[in-house]
């Protein structure tokens, strides 16, 4: 009989808990230190192992580490979610939302409960736990730190990432075949190493689209998986793509909207005009810019015996085509709104209908909804009524074509119309004024693309009259459509405005006075109305006018109405423009049919808001490195060439400025000034020459040389022209002048070594594009060619 083993039946189960013993001094130091690290205000969750790095703990005692964790735990101190480590804030609330990242790293987060918190949630940028735009996230919002502009958070967890896949610019190929890319999406700050798979060639400039395998965070790299080519960085026709892949627009139409939209044909039917009010016989003539193809509103003026005006507003009736739940409604509403980019436009409707169908061109019959309006001689509105007519646009003018007319270099049987729009126009305007209504009458900077993308040239263009008397058309159709349904007690996808707050006024009023202007600190509508028209006559008056709108409120989609402060209003919507926007789509099918259900209505408004954000940054990015290819063509032309720019922002370190013919922002950091020792002067907010006495302050005007571009990072290096240099003009080897000072920079602002190459020039070699990347832009629906100016986001 074999011998029996002796078997202990109580190895596998846990060890006796040891009689409890009175803490030790490490334990109860470890207490303290723990309690106070996780409590600060820059605490993130962290792991057991990251939070021994961060007090630099030896790995010997992680057992008593662990006891003070779970000690912490029992206390409900901390807890436990995931393997890391979250402080229970007892004057913080845990809220969920949708984060959207602003490019300089801080972020928002829209609460998915409205009620909790009706305004976005401020991220700083080192508590956003390395989340991207559009991630759903945990956030521990801190009650007892709300200020003027808002709450104030940091996000606790990342629930769900909103994609897959990121698109990035190769930034270093390393001897031993390392990839580092630079993605816009993650900032400057965040490593992104590219795994091998040993099939791909990529070179420095290489525009990729990666799979994400390991997000990582801020302390450590993401890391990805090539997916494909979009192109090359030297590469413009590459642009657009690239945005389309960076910011996940729908470049595609499916088949089955494509087939829909060609299934409606290219005429509007006899039994379609049968069911309208007939205006087809009224003087009807459209104004939009040059390049315009979606014609969306038309315009018909008469004034009567009494001096009264009879105002006719004309929109598309996209929805008699596009009916909801069919495949135009759900590509439609996925996409939101159309999208403008230099030189091509990628639309919300298929070009069956934005540029055909559904566009009012000249002499043919087209399908709207009119808004009539019967104004006094004072511009006070009499009475109104909405119907759905069926127009021919007796003439397509393009802004330019009007003003000629009007200022008489152009004869057209239309004149006599387009003074009486002048007339109408200014009557209503001081209507507006009186209201507190502001004004900014701001010209546009166009970046001007050949085919292939180049740019060529930039354009002013001039918000004149003829571009005030359709705006203010457009206003009043808008409002009065927003009562009609608010009165008919309708849902309605309100476009709201909250007001600006105390502390943002005072801050503008503090830069106001910088430049030299006189403005209170809580200025009435009046004054700021004032203030911009002197201002813009001005070269600070286009900076001005910006940083108010930036310190404004967002305006955004809404079902709950709180009016519009920016247009000063209590009644607005968008309705005018159906084929480049859904929520105006969504009116009008409020006017005629049954609103839609409360709960889609808060979707859709949310989602529009969203998607308006989105397309904003796609096109300001594309704009963005436009003006900076042009720019680099211009400097390889003349590099003497000089630039005026204005000083609009000063801090101890150095100061910002905006170049005037490109409206692009830069900065020079105080060790690039010229010949003299910088003091930063707290109280004038300005930059004083110790030994010079020259001064740089909000206002100041400076003549620039540009360095150099960078494509990858969209940024642009400046060396300052002095007066001395300015008028000998001699340079030294490094860019700068001869008898620059060149003392020594400070250490913490040393330039470090790049181990990631330059940005790659026209002649660097190029990465053969995907055919995606070819037909990307062609697929959207057209073919490249200019796109209609976008309006205003009112």
């Amino acid at each position: 009989m074999a011998k029996k083993k002796n078997i202990n039946n109580n190895a596998a189960l846990p060890p006796e808990p040891a009689q409890q013993q009175p803490p030790t001094k490490l334990f109860t130091n470890l207490i303290g230190v723990v309690r106070q690290l996780v409590s600060g205000k820059n605490y993130r969750p962290l792991s057991l192992q990251e939070l021994m790095q961060k007090l630099h703990m030896p790995s010997q005692h992680i057992e008593v580490f662990a006891e003070v964790l779970q000690s912490l735990i029992k206390e409900n101190v901390i807890t436990l979610s995931n393997g890391r480590y979250t402080f229970q804030d007892k004057s913080a609330e845990v809220v969920i939302g949708i984060v959207r990242m602003h490019p300089r790293g801080f972020g928002f987060v829209k609460v998915n409960d409205s009620k909790l918190y009706p305004e976005d949630i401020f991220i700083p940028k080192h508590l956003t736990m390395n989340a991207v735009d559009g991630d759903t996230v945990e956030v521990v919002v801190n009650t007892e730190v709300f200020s003027e502009k808002g709450p104030e958070g940091k996000i606790a967890a990342i629930l769900s990432r909103s994609r897959t896949h990121i698109a990035g610019v190769v930034s270093t190929v390393s001897l031993y075949g390392e990839v580092l890319v630079y993605a816009p999406l993650l900032g400057v700050s965040q490593r992104i190493v590219v795994e091998s798979n040993g099939e791909q060639d990529l070179n420095v400039g290489d525009r990729i689209v990666m799979e994400v395998i390991d997000w990582g965070s801020k302390e450590t790299e993401t890391v990805c998986r090539f997916s494909h080519h979009i192109g090359h960085i030297s590469d413009p026709s590459c642009d657009i793509p690239a945005a389309i892949e960076e910011f996940e627009l729908r470049a595609d139409f499916p088949s089955k909207a494509v087939k829909e939209a060609q299934s409606l044909g290219a005429q509007v039917s006899r039994a379609d005009i049968a069911q309208r009010e007939d205006i087809r016989d009224w003087e009807c003539v459209t104004i939009d810019p040059d390049t315009a193809k979606d014609f969306d509103d038309a315009l018909t003026l008469t004034k009567d015996d009494r001096g009264h005006y009879h105002l006719g507003v004309h929109i598309a009736d996209v929805s008699h085509y596009v009916q909801a739940g069919t495949a135009l409604d759900e590509e439609a509403r996925i996409r939101c709104n159309s999208t403008y980019f230099p030189g091509f436009c990628l639309p919300m409707l298929p070009s069956e209908l934005s540029e055909n169908l559904c566009s009012l061109k000249e002499g043919v019959n087209r399908l709207t909804v009119s808004v009539f309006m019967h104004f006094n001689a004072q511009g006070n509105l009499l009475n109104n009524r909405i119907s759905r007519t069926v127009i021919k646009s007796a003439k397509r003018f393009t802004y330019r074509e009007a003003k000629e007319v009007l200022d008489g270099k152009k004869k057209s049987k239309h004149v006599n119309l387009l003074n009486l729009m002048v007339e109408l126009c200014q009557t209503l305007k001081v209507k507006r004024y009186e209201r507190g209504s502001i004004e900014f009458a701001l010209p546009e900077l166009v970046v001007i693309v050949d085919a292939n993308g180049v740019p060529v040239k930039t354009d002013y263009i001039a918000y004149d009259v003829t571009h005030q008397m359709v705006e203010e058309f457009m206003l009043k159709a808008n409002e009065i459509v927003a009562l009609h349904l608010s009165n008919q007690g309708k849902g309605v996808a309100y476009r709201i405005h909250d007001e600006p707050s105390e502390e943002n006024m005072k801050d503008f009023s503090m830069l106001a006075n910088a430049f030299g202007f006189d403005l209170s600190e809580k200025p009435t509508a009046r004054q700021l109305q004032e203030l911009f028209d002197e201002a813009l006559q001005t070269p600070y008056g286009q900076y001005l006018a910006t940083s108010y709108i930036r310190r404004m409120r967002q305006a955004m989609y809404s079902p709950e109405n709180i009016g519009h402060y920016g247009l000063g209003l209590t009644h607005y919507c968008h309705f005018t423009s159906p084929i480049r926007r859904y929520v105006d789509l969504v009116v009008h099918r409020s006017l005629f049919a049954a609103p839609e259900e409360a709960d889609d209505l808060d979707r859709v408004t949310f989602e529009c808001s969203e998607q308006e954000r989105i397309s904003a940054k796609a096109e300001n990015r594309v704009v963005l490195l436009k003006k900076l290819r042009l720019l680099d063509k211009i400097n390889r032309e003349t590099p003497s060439k000089q630039y005026e720019a204005v000083v609009t922002n000063v801090k101890m370190f150095g100061f910002s400025f905006e170049v005037l013919d490109f409206l692009l922002d830069g900065f020079l950091h105080v060790s690039e000034l010229d010949q003299d020792y910088f003091i930063y002067d707290e109280n004038n907010v300005r930059l004083r020459g110790r030994h010079t006495g020259k001064v740089y302050s909000s206002g100041e005007r400076i003549t620039l040389m540009l360095k150099e571009v960078d494509f990858i990072l969209l940024d642009s290096k400046w060396n300052l022209v002095s007066e001395y240099d300015s008028s000998s003009g001699h340079r030294d080897s490094r860019g700068g002048f001869r008898d620059r000072d060149r003392r020594a920079k400070p250490k913490e602002f040393e330039t470090k070594k790049k181990t990631r190459a330059k940005p790659a020039g026209p002649s660097a070699k190029k990465s053969k594009p995907s055919k995606k990347a070819k037909k990307t832009v062609k697929k959207a629906g057209v073919t490249r060619k200019p796109a209609k100016k976008q309006q205003k986001r009112k």
